[in-house]
């Protein structure tokens, strides 16, 4: 069997496809959802310069504008993970 291995931001999974990430367990109540909106470059370096971070509801049979719970753009992708990591903390010690 195919042992799969994600990578992982403090513990959790991040998964990326496209100029998306998604950071979290669709098995907890809630995931956070980055989408890289702009790119700058400097010194032949590309990064994110404008990143959208949706902390989302996980049940997927919920409208998709019924499962945003905060939204904000932030101008890093560090920013950004900063912010999604401690929405998606605080969330799921209130579930419990």
């Amino acid at each position: 069997m195919a042992d799969n291995k994600f990578l992982e931001y403090k513990g959790k999974p991040l998964v990326r496809k496209g100029n998306e990430i998604y950071y979290g367990n669709m098995a907890e109540p809630y995931v956070v959802r980055f989408e890289i909106l702009a790119y700058s470059k400097e010194n032949d370096i590309e990064s994110a310069s404008e990143v959208s971070v949706q902390l989302l509801k996980s049940d997927t049979e919920l409208p998709a504008k019924d499962r945003v719970v905060k939204k904000t753009v932030k101008s890093t992708m560090f920013d950004a993970l900063d912010f999604g990591f401690t929405w998606l903390e605080m969330a799921l010690k209130e579930a419990k």
